[in-house]
């Protein structure tokens, strides 16, 4: 008989996961490997990296598929990135751009048992994954494996990182919470990224961040101080309780005993690579 996952045990386990998948968008690796193909502006880079699996799509389906970047900021670089490079390139560059920081952050540790462990559980995970109303995660789940266990795990984090991130901008919507008062609410519970960074790599202006917050407010989700009110953290909670529930097949493809041990491995090598500094200081409030 299949036990039943432990409560968070989604959450736990698609946590370390989801931070190791996000190491080579935060890597200088990944901006020399984009600029390698003509893509030198950071935004631009991102976005092409992210959305390559996508095919060569316009801003409309990034800001959609992202939700909380501003359009504006989409359209000054796409559609017209993909003159400079194709999606195939972007995406080459991409896993060029993975092997390298993976090798970086973790040394010998990409060739060892529990690498190829974590690939292995990983994709048995992602086997459970479901493409309907999942674009991202769709996109990416017609990509090969590819044959390094380190990246296969990278490529299996990513499968269930945006396969979870389909599933919490339908949370998120089911909430009320439009793209800005998403991040100002996620912000306010202390584990969200910094305001600073947001503005500057989400293209929104301050005045759109205090608006957000004035928003917030009148739905009583936040007090005069910027703080969440009971209402406020609960209904986040509510938005991470209903992720995990849509987000709950792969985990439970994989069983319990098998979410534990990746939890365990997972969380060993996104504490080796954040040693080897992955994150950059500043992009959270604590930093």
């Amino acid at each position: 008989m299949t036990m039943p996952l432990p409560p968070r045990a989604v959450r736990r386990c698609h946590h370390p996961v989801n931070l190791f998948h996000s190491t080579v968008y935060f890597s200088p690796e990944f901006a020399e490997e984009l600029a390698g193909v003509g893509i030198a502006d950071r935004h631009a880079a991102y976005f092409a990296g992210r959305a390559a699996a996508m095919g060569a799509v316009g801003a409309g389906t990034v800001a959609a598929a992202f939700y909380n970047f501003n359009h504006a900021l989409i359209a000054r670089h796409l559609p017209a990135v993909w003159e400079t490079a194709s999606p195939a390139d972007v995406l080459a560059a991409r896993l060029r751009a993975a092997d390298r920081t993976v090798r970086r952050l973790l040394g010998d540790a990409v060739d060892s048992a529990g690498m190829a462990e974590a690939a292995g559980l990983a994709l048995r995970a992602a086997e459970g994954c479901t493409r309907h109303a999942r674009p991202l995660y769709a996109a990416h789940a017609d990509l090969p494996v590819p044959d390094a266990p380190h990246l296969a795990y990278w490529h299996a984090a990513t499968l269930l990182r945006e396969h979870r991130g389909d599933a919490h901008l339908a949370a998120l919507l089911s909430a009320g919470l439009d793209p800005l008062e998403a991040v100002v609410s996620h912000a306010a519970t202390g584990i969200g990224i910094s305001p600073r960074w947001v503005l500057a790599s989400r293209g929104w202006e301050r005045s759109d961040w205090d608006a957000a917050v004035e928003r917030l407010r009148a739905r009583g989700l936040m007090d005069a101080e910027g703080a969440l009110t009971e209402a406020g953290a609960a209904l986040r909670e509510e938005v991470e309780d209903h992720t995990d529930r849509m987000d709950t097949a792969p985990y439970a493809h994989l069983g319990a005993a098998g979410v534990e041990r990746l939890t365990e491995l997972a969380k060993g090598f996104l504490r080796q690579a954040a040693a080897a500094g992955a994150f950059p200081r500043g992009l959270t409030d604590g930093d």
